[in-house]
């Protein structure tokens, strides 16, 4: 169970890890490269979900940053389903779920990127 967790710590420190891990073995095992990309995407969105709120608490110095970021993926999702319905006029949460979790990839990696930046020189700035 140690390990279990250990590695879970360690893959979410570096989400780039479990995105490439994924994505080369189902490249590995599979044809189609781009339903092996979107697999990748949806495991390391958990990663990155994690990485991202840790680096929020960190910069910001918070503990509010997973309920943050699980406020604006649903906000997010009530304004997909919203426009869903008013487009077509039922709501399919499959499509809901699959949109929001891979528009939070897209936005997360970004703000993974910005606040490693931001901690560096947050780091860098506090030992000097």
């Amino acid at each position: 169970m140690e390990f279990l967790q250990n590695s879970f710590v360690t893959l979410s420190v570096i989400p780039v890890v479990p995105f490439l891990l994924v994505y080369f073995i189902g490249t590995g095992m599979k044809k189609d490269r781009r339903k092996t990309f979107f697999l990748a995407m949806d495991v390391s969105t958990i990663f990155l979900l994690l990485s991202v709120s840790a680096l929020f608490n960190n910069i910001f110095s918070t503990k509010f940053g997973f309920y943050l970021i699980l406020l604006i993926v649903l906000i997010s999702a009530g304004l997909i389903g919203g426009a869903q319905n008013r487009m077509k006029g039922k709501v399919d949460g499959k499509r809901i779920l699959r949109a929001v979790w891979r528009l939070s990839f897209i936005v997360m990696s970004t703000f993974y990127v910005l606040f490693m930046f931001v901690g560096l020189i947050k780091y860098i700035s506090q030992a000097m």
